[in-house]
């Protein structure tokens, strides 16, 4: 690809100076600012890394599923899944994570970066407990750096706009992206069909 940018000097050389509210927004914990921000989100991505790459997973569940212990440590329930384990397994290997929250109806998110331990105390598990099921694990995570994003890029995207929302018919199916890449190995019509119930009585 012509015309890349390949050195620090050259990438700094492009944008302007970051304005000094972007700089001192960052914190290395959670001051009682961003806790209400966390307990107000009822979503997250986790982003990890491992010897086979990247992995960047959705994290859901009623606000404030990510627990703030203390100014340091977050604690996130690991809940039903696919049991591939890409976060986890990473995290296994190198404890590195960062986390983005979204609050619905809110422009500004929340980034906080820092290194993950994965924990499988009983009494833990259990405080974790929904419809007295456990998650299997909590990732703790000692925070390292914790700062809000603008709301630009929600503004841009009007991702709560609910007249921008996009009908679920005009977009692939899962069973018709498995049949899809199975060669039709998998019959997509029948995982359709029985998926509404399976996420219904998998949540936990």
């Amino acid at each position: 690809m012509p015309a890349t940018i390949s050195s620090l000097a050259e990438l700094e050389a492009l944008y302007d100076q970051p304005a000094e509210a972007s700089l001192l927004k960052e914190m290395d914990r959670v001051i009682p600012e961003y806790r209400a921000l966390i307990e107000a989100a009822p979503f997250a991505s986790l982003a990890t890394r491992g010897p086979e790459g990247l992995d960047c997973s959705p994290r859901g569940d009623a606000p404030g599923f990510v627990r703030v212990q203390d100014e340091k440590t977050l604690l996130l329930p690991d809940r039903r899944g696919n049991n591939r384990l890409d976060s986890l397994r990473n995290i296994v290997r190198d404890p590195q994570v960062a986390l983005l929250f979204l609050i619905p109806g809110i422009g500004e998110t929340l980034r906080v970066n820092g290194r993950a331990v994965i924990s499988v105390e009983p009494a833990l598990l259990e405080s974790f407990a929904v419809d007295g099921k456990a998650p299997k694990s909590v990732i703790a995570i000692t925070v390292d750096a914790v700062y809000f994003q603008c709301a630009r890029a929600i503004l841009r995207s009007e991702l709560w706009n609910s007249q921008k929302h996009v009908a679920r018919s005009t977009l692939p199916s899962a069973g018709q992206i498995l049949a899809a890449v199975t060669a039709n190995r998998f019959d997509g019509e029948t995982y359709d069909k029985g998926l509404p119930e399976r996420q219904k009585t998998t949540l936990y």
